[in-house]
């Protein structure tokens, strides 16, 4: 994941062809599709079909496939980044959430409906270990040194810590009602506890909740801005998204985006897109001044990925 950013950046030092406009590629878990998005003119540009309900999605760490897991489908599409164009699709026991080690060399995905971790080896994409847990296996995040993989376990509400040198389970333990999304940040486990108001501060060591910190209620995903200076917070019963000092994890905003807000991505000019579960829309946030604009998509929009120097693709 780390790697991928990485390659973004270089990416964006390139000299952008004179039809570069940026394309964002849009989950619409309900309409078991992906919606194209010209990130110029805001609309959708066309869908691409999956087979029955992809979730979430994932840069490769070379930047030359987009994976768009289909969890019912149990199926894994590979996406040109830049055009959309299928490359291929493989056969994945229910590729719910999914994500690189920051060392590329695993592949670690939640299978929700399974009850169960899977650990590919990235290059190849053969399964390493499978994990059972209890239960609903959810969101993922690596430690820095690509060591450990923690995963939330929403309906049990507990995280398990993988140890991926041994293959085994170093910890499982509960941090709070229904977790959600994770992330490392500072030396700490953050996690999203959808069931209530605020997010835990784990020790990654053991697995204890060291704080709880308030954002909004039925906060559900967090994520860092690129230059590491805000984070973000959705809340999603509460149909708020909340920005907060990452340092003293300090609320310094809060913002009112209905319609359950879920995944975010961020954009070269600095606003937020912000897929909108409940509403069949994405939401682009100018966080300086607090206005949004709408972007219509299919039903029950989800993952969301910006490449702001794709050329366009025709409709």
């Amino acid at each position: 994941m780390r790697r991928a950013f990485f390659l973004l950046l270089a990416l964006l030092a390139v000299p952008a062809a004179a039809n570069a406009t940026g394309v964002a590629f849009i989950i619409d878990s309900g309409a078991s599709a992906i919606s194209i998005v010209d990130m110029a003119t805001l609309h959708e540009i066309r869908r691409i079909p999956a087979l029955r309900e992809p979730h979430h999605l994932v840069l490769s760490p070379d930047g030359k496939s987009l994976l768009v897991g289909d969890t019912a489908g149990n199926e894994m599409l590979f996406l040109d980044p830049a055009t959309g164009a299928v490359q291929k699709r493989i056969t994945m026991a229910d590729p719910y959430q999914l994500g690189f080690s920051p060392d590329a060399k695993f592949f670690t995905v939640a299978g929700l409906a399974r009850n169960q971790i899977d650990v590919y080896d990235a290059a190849t994409m053969k399964l390493i270990k499978r994990f059972p847990v209890k239960t609903t296996p959810s969101h993922i995040a690596y430690a820095p040194d690509s060591g450990t993989v923690f995963v939330s376990l929403q309906d049990s509400d507990r995280l398990v810590a993988i140890d991926l040198r041994k293959m085994e389970i170093k910890w499982n333990e509960p941090v709070g009602k229904t977790p959600a999304g994770v992330l490392w940040l500072n030396g700490k486990v953050l996690v999203a506890d959808m069931g209530t108001d605020y997010v835990a501060q784990v020790d990654p060591a053991d697995g204890r909740v060291l704080a709880h910190i308030t954002t909004g209620q039925g906060a559900h995903n967090l994520f860092l801005s690129p230059d590491r200076k805000i984070l973000w917070v959705n809340n999603r019963a509460g149909g708020t998204t909340a920005s907060l000092d990452p340092t003293t994890l300090k609320v310094i905003r809060t913002y009112t985006i209905p319609g359950g807000p879920d995944d975010i991505d961020f954009a070269p000019d600095g606003k937020l897109w912000i897929t909108r579960r409940w509403a069949a829309k994405v939401a682009v946030l100018d966080p300086a001044t607090g206005s949004y604009q709408t972007i219509d998509v299919g039903r029950s929009p989800h993952g969301l990925w910006l490449n702001p120097r794709a050329p366009a693709p025709a409709k």
